[in-house]
């Protein structure tokens, strides 16, 4: 009982993000279709305005980037840079980001640059 309290009391105080992830075909396809999208060398961000309060992030990398090491450690790149900027977005949009094949041998800052001059791009850093 004491340490549920205590959990909330943190949750609250630090207000600890919790990112939503596009998991769905159908909101992959949304966001293809209906969304707007922009590329560099090494990404392709798309972006939809999904009417709620938070941001739903999905990732995709194809099996012509690599293979399941090289996919899985760049999704975890995309996610945590994603996550270290998230206060950085304006609320309310789907992204999904797509690897390029030049993003296999990507640093995490470059990938975390891609990311944010494309946003920067789109307009959706908040100001």
């Amino acid at each position: 009982m004491v340490f549920s309290s205590f959990l909330l009391i943190y949750i609250e105080v630090f207000k600890l993000k919790f990112s939503d992830s596009l998991k769905k075909t159908k909101d992959f396809s949304q966001v293809y279709n209906k969304g707007k999208s922009l590329a560099d060398h090494n990404l392709v961000l798309y972006i939809y305005e999904n009417d709620s309060d938070t941001n739903r992030l999905g990732i995709s990398v194809s099996k012509k980037v690599g293979n399941s090491v090289v996919r899985h450690h760049l999704t975890r790149l995309i996610r945590e840079s994603y996550r270290l900027h998230e206060d950085m977005f304006r609320p309310g949009l789907d992204l999904v980001v797509v690897v390029r094949k030049a993003g296999k041998n990507c640093t995490y800052e470059e990938i975390c640059n891609s990311l944010l001059k494309l946003a920067n791009l789109h307009n959706v850093i908040r100001k």
